[in-house]
């Protein structure tokens, strides 16, 4: 009490300094008299750690905090596309595990700790709160890092549907927050029960049981890790679409030729075969021409049927159809090599060229130095068929369709040309989409 008079007494007395200096002037000079009080500022350190008394000694009560959940992005706010390659990088679950017992295992007891069973008691908890921490902040990672879907760019959402099968993604990344969880409350129970150990004995029979205890269930549900590492190589791999660039998108039924010309027109290097579906995803390349870098991209082939009965592979071409600002380079086969007949060929560009005729587009006819004299029918085509639009596209194709051939050479100069002069047409379309959409952000 004496003490605390003092203290008051002395923020009561003055200073009595005969002389101080003033800040206003330009140059120094005294002022007489001036007072001044010591300021004392008293502060307490804040407790944050709650203690239980057990057996006659102090042990951290466990505090549990709500979790704090990360903001999602409202569907408005769609990223752009890239965000495969922001994914976290998953390490395998064996991965996981090992480095989290042996960190949790050099964990030592706190110091100053005389009481042998107190000491180890407290060293069981402490291993095993490490080992839960170990395990659970790289599972949270991957749950809070991947995107969720919904506001993912519609391309790339399209892709996460066709590539994994709807409602996988979702799924696994909800396994992996419930093993974070699971492993949380199962070391925290161990932890606590540790903690509360009577003996040394005891308090090792518990760290013992509760490492096992944890580690059964990381190796029991560490596949949901494992299938979330393979989801992100898969995704990570699928090519990145500049929005910004003009893209060509080669379409056409299956076998017509698409991946020879996306050798011949870019840098990609597609697998070419004679069979259908050779292309099994998006591939892309690049055509670099007047110091400017287009895009190119090989899509899986088209058969004629409704959309509820196309595959993912084809899916994938409608897709990328929809969601990005392309100009469409559409393939035919008139030689009958490729499996799809003209007479089906087309429908299927009469559906495309009707659903998507807003593209800029160029037609070209594949194969053109195994075209015949006369039409080319199949066993499927009613060779009394009385439509003259069709008995034109068996003949030549299209109207102003440029018939080219890989294998002589031929047209492929033409070709070059016009596909540079469409990708120059499809650049100003992007700049002028870009400037009315600045000019609306402004007005509203």
């Amino acid at each position: 009490m004496s003490r605390a008079c003092s203290l008051f007494q002395l923020w009561q007395t003055p200073n009595r300094l005969p002389l101080t200096l003033s800040k206003i002037s330009k140059g120094p000079h005294l002022i007489p008299s001036a007072r001044n009080y010591p300021v004392l500022c008293f502060c307490k350190e804040i407790q944050t750690s709650t203690y239980e008394v057990v057996k006659g000694s102090y042990v951290p009560s466990a505090v549990v905090k709500p979790e704090s959940r990360p903001k999602e992005k409202s569907p408005e706010n769609l990223e752009d596309v890239g965000a495969f390659q922001k994914l976290p990088m998953v390490m395998p679950s064996v991965d996981i595990l090992y480095s989290a017992l042996r960190k949790a295992k050099r964990i030592t007891p706190t110091k100053g700790i005389a009481n042998i069973a107190k000491r180890e008691r407290n060293r069981g908890a402490k291993q095993l709160d490490a080992l839960m921490k170990e395990l659970a902040i790289p599972l949270r990672t991957y749950s809070e890092n991947f995107p969720n879907k919904k506001c993912l760019h519609p391309y790339e959402r399209s892709l996460i549907e066709l590539t994994l099968g709807d409602g996988n993604y979702e799924q696994v990344l909800g396994k992996v927050d419930a093993l974070r969880k699971k492993v949380v409350s199962i070391g925290k129970e161990h932890a606590s029960l540790c903690a509360k150990s009577t003996t040394k004995k005891e308090a090792e029979a518990r760290l013992t049981e509760g490492i096992k205890k944890v580690e059964e269930t990381f190796n029991r549900e560490g596949k949901h890790v494992d299938d979330l590492l393979h989801i992100a190589k898969t995704l990570r791999a699928m090519p990145v679409v500049d929005l910004e660039a003009p893209t060509l998108c080669l379409v056409g039924a299956p076998n017509v030729g698409k991946s020879s010309l996306v050798r011949i027109l870019s840098t990609g290097k597609p697998e070419v075969c004679n069979y259908p579906f050779t292309t099994r995803g998006i591939l892309m390349g690049h055509i670099i021409s007047n110091h400017q870098t287009f895009q190119v991209t090989d899509t899986p082939g088209l058969l004629k049927r409704c959309d509820e009965d196309r595959n993912n592979l084809e899916k994938l071409t409608l897709a990328v159809l929809s969601h990005l600002p392309t100009a469409i380079l559409y393939v035919h086969d008139l030689s009958g090599e490729c499996g799809t007949s003209p007479s089906d060929q087309f429908v299927i560009y009469k559906e495309i060229k009707e659903r998507f005729g807003e593209h800029l587009w160029l037609d070209v006819v594949s194969k053109c130095d195994l075209l015949q004299k006369s039409p080319v029918l199949f066993a499927t085509d009613n060779g009394y068929d009385s439509d003259l639009k069709l008995e034109r596209y068996r003949k030549l194709g299209p109207d102003g369709a440029i018939h080219v051939s890989v294998t002589n050479e031929v047209g492929l100069t033409e070709l070059k040309i016009r596909v540079h002069e469409m990708l120059d047409s499809q650049m100003t379309r992007i700049q002028v989409q870009e400037s009315n959409q600045e000019k609306l952000e402004v007005v509203t």
